[in-house]
């Protein structure tokens, strides 16, 4: 009995640890990563801009669901293993920037990403930043100490660089 206890104590103190310091941590974080493709500025934004392909190259997404195809108001639905997410664009500059927002206030998390895209010889350097929240803070503290917040960033720009037939060196 008194190592179930001790066992439990254990645990409960662990939990409450990593809460406190999920706590500690600021919602707020910022994250960017880049790569380079072979392919073309116009290439890179159609292939980042064109939702109802990201189920052919992001193993992540299962389904797209297009709410809103107007040009300035472009908004999805993703779903995948995760709970669906919506987004929408905030702004969008063809073959330059993208500007993207996670629109559901439900989710433990949110924020914006932003895509810069940059000539690189015969082809083109795309840089991610990643502006989020997290609110929960014992998702705060796995964001920042399990799997950090540039894993998501890691993840989209070596799925792109399949789509492109390359392994992409992230910096």
């Amino acid at each position: 009995m008194k190592i179930l206890l001790w066992t439990l104590g254990s645990v409960a103190t662990l939990i409450a640890l990593v809460v406190g310091i999920g706590w500690l941590l600021p919602v707020r974080h910022r994250a960017s990563r880049q790569a380079t493709y072979p392919a073309s500025p116009e290439a890179v934004f159609a292939a980042i801009t064109s939702v109802k392909e990201f189920p052919s190259w992001r193993p992540s997404v299962k389904t797209v669901d297009v709410v809103s195809s107007a040009p300035d108001k472009l908004s999805w639905r993703e779903s995948g293993s995760d709970s669906p997410i919506l987004l929408v664009v905030e702004e969008q500059v063809p073959a330059t920037r993208l500007v993207t927002r996670i629109a559901d206030r439900t989710l433990p998390f949110g924020g914006t990403w932003t895509y810069e895209l940059t000539p690189a010889g015969q082809g083109t350097t795309l840089r991610i930043t990643e502006d989020g929240e997290v609110y929960n803070p014992l998702f705060r503290f796995v964001s920042r100490f399990v799997f950090g917040h540039g894993a998501t960033l890691e993840t989209y720009l070596r799925d792109l660089g399949k789509r492109y037939g390359t392994t992409p060196t992230i910096s």
